[in-house]
């Protein structure tokens, strides 16, 4: 099977996972303080990860695991995962839960903007106008309403805690080749105890202890295996790419926040999901254009002097693929990869 469109599988079983974090937390903040929890959720990936790891680290060679170089992409990604949650938590706490799980695919904007001008990591223009639908759609829910275009305060928190995530999806993406079982360990433990130890410092340490095991395994699907997913995805489709496919999260969040805690659906609401959709069909349609090369081998013959001789030529034509209207369209642009002469 195809390596993108596996990876592609993976973005969206992230995007599910996920999903879950925001109405199932939503649940548990009336138990557990937002810092407190969002610490616990990271702790429960981590732990849940780590033991999964215990099973597979003597299957991994020693180039997989990260290595000083990966540091400050390492601490970047442990960092901005503490903050970035605590936003989340406040952001669910005072706003509502289908509101931030929309707003959440302003992570998309962010995470393009730093890959583009910050990792130069190149951004087609349907991604582009992708960024637009999302932009203009993540802008409209941050309103409490269309008359007096008052910034909500858990609008601005979830914000907040995209930015942050954004930034942290390129430093990921940067280590993205590393063994993905010590990524997520490490940034599931590091980052749930800085939040923790946030807590401690400042007082937000309220919480009931039978809800904790459920806050743990929340963090083990919803973080855990969600970000494992998420990283496996970045090693083929890179980082704008993997979070433009992550856009299905907020759609399966709007729906478990409607299920579970019976949060009505206004017209505002409506007409940006919408929007939404209209950004991620680009999405899509930006995804069925695919670059791959095909390797060709030349074989030419002649001879002189008596003597026969046979030359191979390797080079690789780079095609993108386009599915339109039921008809397979090719555009080429040429690159000898690699020329092979033989005697």
């Amino acid at each position: 099977m195809d390596k993108n469109v596996i990876a592609i599988g993976y973005a969206i079983a992230a995007a599910a996972f996920y999903a879950l974090n925001v109405p199932c937390s939503k649940m548990l903040l009336a138990h557990i303080s937002s810092v407190f929890m969002a610490g616990l959720l990271y702790i429960g990936a981590g732990l849940g990860i780590g033991i999964l790891y215990l099973f597979h680290v003597r299957r991994e060679s020693q180039s997989e695991r990260l290595c000083k170089k990966d540091f400050p992409y390492t601490l970047g990604m442990v960092l901005l995962d503490i903050v970035a949650p605590i936003l989340l938590m406040f952001g669910v706490k005072y706003g509502t839960s289908s509101n931030a799980s929309l707003l959440g695919n302003f992570e998309i904007v962010a995470t393009t903007l730093i890959a583009l001008f910050i990792f130069r990591e190149k951004v087609s223009t349907r991604l582009w106008i992708a960024i637009l639908f999302i932009t203009t759609s993540s802008f409209f829910l941050s309103f409490e309403n269309t008359d007096s275009f008052n910034f909500s305060v858990g609008s601005i928190f979830v914000l907040g805690a995209t930015i942050c995530w954004g930034l942290e999806n390129n430093c990921t993406r940067k280590i993205s080749d590393k063994s993905t079982y010590q990524i997520v360990t490490i940034k599931g433990l590091c980052s749930g105890i800085g939040s923790i130890v946030v807590s401690l410092v400042t007082s937000e340490m309220n919480f009931a202890v039978k809800y904790i095991p459920l806050a743990l395994l929340l963090g083990f699907v919803a973080y855990g295996l969600s970000i494992f997913t998420y990283i496996r995805a970045q090693k083929y489709l890179g980082a704008a790419k993997t979070s433009a496919f992550y856009a299905f999260a907020p759609f399966i969040g709007v729906l478990f926040s409607v299920v579970l805690l019976n949060e009505k659906i206004t017209l505002q609401y409506v007409v940006a999901f919408l929007v939404m959709i209209a950004g991620t069909i680009f999405v899509v349609y930006d995804t069925l254009v695919r670059s791959h090369s095909h390797m060709h081998q030349h074989i030419f013959t002649h001879t002189h002097g008596g003597i026969t001789h046979t030359h191979v030529v390797t080079h690789s034509h780079l095609h993108n693929h386009v599915f339109s209207d039921a008809k397979h369209g090719h555009s080429h642009d040429i690159k000898d990869l690699e020329k092979i002469s033989t005697h």
